[in-house]
């Protein structure tokens, strides 16, 4: 039987059944920007990031199913440009001030960010209130920083079994919080070796006792693109943590 196979860009790319357009440009080394997507999760789409146009209509490529001779449209001016206001907006709606963080070039929001050209933040910024949980012997959190991609809330329910974390509120009110009566870090059972512990894709999750081990200049992305890690983004070692 002929491999099955979808276009993106004007590339042929071959999937097999079950596989989302993400998916198959994932396996196929082709990029699309994306912040919520992980491999090891059932995808949701949140951050829309990865929206791009198949055969005419705009979808998120990190849930929609791969079908035979598929037109997928990702690498065009009006869907970078989409996607740079998006970065904007959680940029500003945040505080993510890059020299200053620890995750500095090793942050998915930072890199595609370059990725994308985005010069500036064009709107006002938030300055949100938002606490810093220093509680836990070994992990700092700063709420600051969130994007709501909820990949650790979806790391620690299905993988770890403990619910740590959750998403409160709604609309411009919706935040991450910890699933504890005194909503600290510390008291709850999470643990450094937790895969939650690793998967925050910008510097809400920190370990501590560990800054800049990796010096700034030598990080994932310091030296390569994003668009240049595809292999990476696409497997996404077990502890998120390969050596650079």
């Amino acid at each position: 039987m002929d491999a099955r196979s979808l276009s993106i860009d004007g590339l042929p790319v071959p999937f097999d059944d079950g596989q989302t357009i993400m998916d198959a440009s994932l396996a196929a080394g082709i990029f699309i920007p994306h912040l919520c997507h992980h491999p090891q999760f059932t995808p949701q789409g949140s951050c829309k990031l990865c929206t791009v146009r198949a055969n005419g209509r705009y979808v998120s490529a990190c849930t929609m199913p791969a079908s035979e001779g598929m037109e997928v449209e990702s690498n065009t001016p009006e869907l970078n440009d989409k996607r740079r206001t998006m970065l904007q907006m959680l940029f500003v709606e945040g505080n993510h001030f890059c020299p200053s963080c620890e995750k500095s070039g090793d942050c998915l929001l930072q890199a595609l960010a370059y990725e994308l050209e985005m010069l500036g933040p064009h709107f006002p910024q938030f300055y949100p209130d938002r606490p810093v949980d220093a509680s836990h012997p070994d992990v700092l959190l700063d709420f600051n920083r969130c994007i709501l991609c909820e990949l650790c809330v979806r790391a620690s329910r299905d993988v770890d079994g403990k619910s740590v974390f959750a998403l409160s509120g709604r609309g411009i009110g919706k935040h991450l919080i910890v699933n504890a009566e005194s909503g600290r870090l510390a008291d709850t059972d999470f643990s450094l070796a937790d895969k939650a512990a690793h998967v925050c894709p910008v510097g809400v999750i920190i370990a501590k006792r560990r800054g800049f081990a990796v010096p700034i200049g030598q990080r994932r992305f310091d030296g390569e693109a994003i668009s240049r890690r595809v292999d990476w983004l696409a497997r996404r070692r077990a502890d998120d943590e390969e050596e650079q």
